[in-house]
């Protein structure tokens, strides 16, 4: 990226750019040269893009944005996953569209801000906690917790037995992504209810290590009943 100093809407042009670019992942080291804090308004504004690659784009450079600003500057990070929690408050005003994922993407990549909020991610899925009764922002949070799954799997171990209320929900979408994370967790006593769903020829469109793509949920659960038997049998 060019270092010459930018005006905020050449800045958010230019992120427009990288996030359109067909070599995002590479181009992304290119973000995180750049000033945390000039990028993460600009970023945020994407999360409401309504281009579904250019969103989901936004929420992977948020992760690797904020998790550098953390190594450098862990309270300016925590403002930021404020920032995101808040636009989840009702009193905000907002929607808190793509926070939960953002959140999710986040913990993933940064081991203090995993520790400090992966309860917080959990508490979303949770009746008992900050349930998320807007059904988009519900599957955005049952994304996120798969998220974290692949990678701090103790950190969200908690949030099974939320999910597998999903797994009977009418919302396909929200079944698939249930059963994609508790076939990451290795939950027990869930394979029956996990083999209620191999029947289950609802397609869904997903965004999984970096691509969109459209499964069926009858092979999510497949998948995660497989994953769940190597984890019994090593």
């Amino acid at each position: 990226m060019n270092t010459v100093k930018r005006t905020g809407h050449d800045l958010k042009r230019e992120i427009l750019a990288l996030l359109q670019s067909e070599d995002f992942e590479r181009r992304l080291g290119e973000l995180c040269q750049l000033p945390a804090r000039r990028v993460i308004n600009p970023l945020f504004s994407f999360l409401l893009s309504p281009d579904e690659q250019i969103r989901w784009r936004a929420i992977t450079a948020m992760g690797a944005v904020v998790a550098k600003l953390a190594d450098k500057d862990m309270e300016s990070a925590r403002v930021v996953m404020r920032r995101l929690m808040w636009s989840l408050n009702d009193e905000s005003g907002g929607i808190g569209w793509g926070a939960p994922e953002a959140m999710g993407e986040i913990i993933a990549s940064h081991d203090g801000l995993a520790r400090e909020y992966a309860k917080v991610l959990i508490s979303y899925v949770c009746e008992n906690g900050n349930f998320l009764e807007y059904e988009p922002l519900q599957r955005g949070a049952v994304w996120a917790i798969g998220r974290v799954a692949r990678v701090r799997p103790d950190l969200v171990r908690n949030a099974i037995p939320d999910l597998v209320v999903h797994l009977g929900s009418p919302d396909a979408t929200l079944r698939g992504l249930a059963a994609y994370a508790i076939g990451l967790l290795g939950a027990e006593n869930v394979r029956p209810r996990l083999e209620a769903l191999l029947g289950d020829k609802a397609q869904i469109r997903l965004y999984m290590k970096g691509n969109l793509i459209i499964r069926r949920v009858s092979e999510l659960a497949k998948e995660a009943l497989g994953g769940m038997s190597l984890s019994e049998n090593p």
